[in-house]
């Protein structure tokens, strides 16, 4: 059960508890961002795909602001540990949903990825439920608003470039032909009607608002991105935010999203080249096993060049991967004592999608049971990946990695809705990234190839601390980021420019995964020397997990707290 905490008062004087504010606050959000609680399968029925106005957001980030100052006077020694919780969950989404929309991003983000506008409706709405004619006329209306959405995309845009926040040259004509491929593909295969509606007048309402509305404002988008936006991109050799106007407290903000911590972007690249340097001795053991050569660089040339390594097609590709997860799935309860329920899928990324997306991502499944959580593979110019880093990205992406942590947390009904929902880049993608080597403890890689990738990722998170500060921070060109992750990493070319092309469309976001593992593995070590044979792996990860996705102070508050319970001193 949520417990009451401390209350407060809110504008009408009515007292409030934590859980309440926490309540409050993922309705402004909801609010905001109403595709949000659709996709999640909260709110099926909820109007709206949002507001991108510069006056939307002023009045959103006015009240996440009332609504910090009112969390922040609530005395945390008043309250249950429970309820500490939760109130630093939420000032510190409060204070990252300030900081994101304070830093302008709609006006200079033009990309081919989901976090684009454009891009965004085309990936998010086909996630949505539609089961009922109540809800299809509900998602025929969040049709209806997209040209009025791009629209107001493209005014933010414009007023970016008048205030010197301008967008990458490159990335605009990658959104330029993103879009084009949308419209250009047969309208049999639009993702907006993979739905199948109630019945066959919704069916041809929808036809009719694609032909008439949809796909003309995609265009009208599209046609605004060529004439006034890509004439005014910043080259590669000046694509990070350093470049632009106040871009060095931008990116500090987003550094402090991202990590939940205050590590400088110097730090962040100096632990970077640290790590590059450490996961060179254990390319040579594994590289001298597999290779006959303990030289780093002739390991990397084998992995970039031997055609076994590279896959035969799409289906090799994700067989591999769906048979990675169900070894994992099997394994799990060794390790963790709760189980969650929610099913997974493997799918290849959608083929409009598929160049500029990255080699693989996950979609949490839907709170009602409705969608599974879906594993997306990148079959994206297939023969020029490489097979290594499969069995790592499986685990990471789905079990023991982000299917297992998300899939927990939205099982988790004796906490608030905010700490089942929790979005904190630094735990989620750190929890993936500690699964990969976690993977390797469960006995899950099938040989040292499959180890080779497991270090390769870890090359690309390190590399990923250095090239996302180099670009943002220092000034690095694209070429140069290329030129690093191509010397440090035995990633593909192919993957390596996607990766820095993604850094750039999406600052600070990179820094996640390093700086979460490195936090969760500090903490676990740190409890397993302080409770001795007392130390349970199962309760350990029950315990990361079963709080929802956290700010890093607070994971380690939260496990101090249990080492405490079972006798340690901290």
């Amino acid at each position: 059960m949520c417990a009451t905490g401390s209350k407060t008062q809110t504008n009408g004087g009515q007292p409030m508890t934590v859980t309440q504010l926490a309540d409050e606050y993922l309705e402004v959000m909801f609010e905001a961002e109403p595709l949000w609680p659709a996709v999640l399968g909260l709110d099926l029925e909820r109007a709206g795909i949002g507001d991108l106005s510069a006056e939307a957001e002023r009045a959103v980030v006015a009240k996440l602001k009332a609504l910090g100052e009112r969390a922040t006077a609530i005395d945390p020694a008043s309250l249950s540990a429970e309820d500490r919780v939760t109130r630093e969950v939420l000032l510190s989404q409060l204070r990252g949903q300030v900081d994101r929309a304070e830093s302008k991003l709609v006006e200079f983000t033009v990309t081919d990825i989901f976090i684009a506008p454009a891009v965004s409706m085309l990936t998010t709405l086909p996630m949505v439920t539609v089961a009922t004619a109540e809800q299809a006329e509900v998602h025929l209306g969040r049709l209806a608003a997209i040209p009025g959405y791009l629209g107001q995309a493209l005014d933010r845009h414009r007023a970016g470039i008048e205030a010197g926040l301008l967008p990458v040259a490159h990335l605009v004509r990658a959104a330029i032909d993103h879009l084009g491929r949308y419209l250009d593909a047969d309208p049999a295969n639009d993702p907006l009607a993979r739905h199948a509606l109630p019945d066959e007048n919704l069916t041809e309402r929808r036809a009719e608002l694609l032909r008439d509305v949809v796909r003309p404002g995609f265009a009208a988008y599209r046609d605004g991105l060529i004439a006034d936006v890509e004439p005014h991109g910043r080259k590669a050799d000046r694509a990070g935010l350093c470049w632009l106007p106040g871009g060095d407290g931008i990116y500090s903000a987003l550094a402090r999203v991202h990590t939940t911590t205050g590590r400088t972007p110097d730090e962040l690249h100096e632990t970077g080249l640290r790590i590059i340097g450490e996961l060179a001795q254990e390319y040579a053991e594994i590289g001298g096993r597999v290779f006959g050569t303990t030289d780093v660089r002739e390991v990397f040339a084998h992995l970039r060049t031997d055609p076994e390594l590279r896959w035969r097609d799409a289906d090799d590709l994700l067989e591999t991967a769906r048979g990675a997860i169900g070894r994992a799935e099997a394994a799990a309860p060794e390790w963790f004592g709760r189980i969650p329920s929610a099913g997974w899928v493997v799918s290849a990324v959608p083929e409009a999608e598929a160049p500029g997306a990255p080699a693989a991502y996950y979609i949490q499944p839907s709170a009602d049971g409705a969608r599974p959580g879906t594993y997306y593979a990148n079959t994206h110019e297939v023969t020029e990946r490489f097979r290594h880093a499969a069995e790592a990205t499986a685990f990471h992406e789905a079990i023991p990695g982000h299917h297992f942590q998300i899939s927990t947390a939205l099982g988790l009904d004796e906490l608030p809705l905010l700490r089942r929902l929790g979005d904190f880049n630094a735990y989620i993608e750190g929890w993936g990234l500690y699964s990969e080597r976690l993977a390797f403890e469960m006995g899950l890689y099938s040989d040292d190839v499959a180890l080779l990738g497991m270090l390769t990722l870890d090359s690309m998170r390190a590399g990923r601390l250095v090239v996302d500060t180099g670009l943002h921070a220092k000034g690095w060109s694209r070429q140069q980021a290329v030129d690093y992750l191509t010397e440090h990493t035995p990633m593909s070319r192919v993957e390596i420019e996607s990766e820095v092309d993604r850094y750039l469309a999406y600052p600070g976001q990179a820094l996640a995964y390093m700086v979460g593992r490195l936090e969760i593995q500090r903490i676990r070590a740190h409890a397993e020397r302080v409770l001795g044979e007392r130390f349970d792996i199962k309760a350990f990860h029950d315990l990361v997990l079963g709080g929802g996705a956290l700010p890093l102070p607070a994971l380690e508050d939260v496990v101090r707290d249990w080492a405490a319970g079972n006798g340690a001193t901290w």
